[in-house]
């Protein structure tokens, strides 16, 4: 993802998230940590033939620890694979990051993401009680650990024909 994909990338958040869609400001703050030789962050978009975007995804990693801040599929894309292709691409900069271990949360009435996570190796480990404001909605939280004996991210595999700009 880079800073000329914000405004179509804001266009498909207050579609799928409307209770409580990133701004602006959140994510050119996550874009400035995503270069360079001290990046932290790993931010995707999935383009369409006709250049339209249909897919993004964003990580942040911090010591073996990564968060999966955040997948959306445009709704017209969802069932097609796209939300597994990018998750493997963020599991891949995981590993690239060197974590042990990858967390994320989920809407507990996302059951379509949650059952995505879990055919990736992710657990449920708790909750977050009205994590998602306004609207008060509990998160699941899940983790993911490693393969440590390979060095890759467990359940991650090459998935052929994921179209992303970074």
């Amino acid at each position: 993802m880079r800073w000329w994909d914000i405004d179509p990338v804001l266009e498909l958040e207050k579609d799928l998230f409307p209770e409580d869609a990133w701004s602006r400001g959140m994510f050119w703050s996550e874009l400035a940590h995503s270069r360079g030789p001290e990046a932290t962050r790993r931010y995707l978009v999935a383009v369409s033939g006709d250049d339209r975007v249909v897919g993004y995804a964003g990580l942040v990693a911090s010591g073996e620890q990564a968060d999966v801040q955040t997948i959306a599929v445009a709704r017209d894309q969802q069932g097609t694979g796209l939300g597994g292709r990018l998750l493997t691409e963020l599991l891949r900069a995981a590993t690239a990051f060197e974590c042990h271990e990858v967390l994320l949360e989920c809407r507990v009435d996302n059951v379509r993401a949650q059952k995505l996570y879990e055919r990736f190796g992710f657990e449920s480990i708790g909750f977050r009680r009205g994590y998602y404001q306004p609207g008060n909605v509990d998160a699941l939280v899940m983790r993911l650990i490693t393969a440590s004996d390979s060095g890759s991210a467990a359940g991650s595999s090459p998935v052929q024909g994921t179209e992303t700009n970074d």
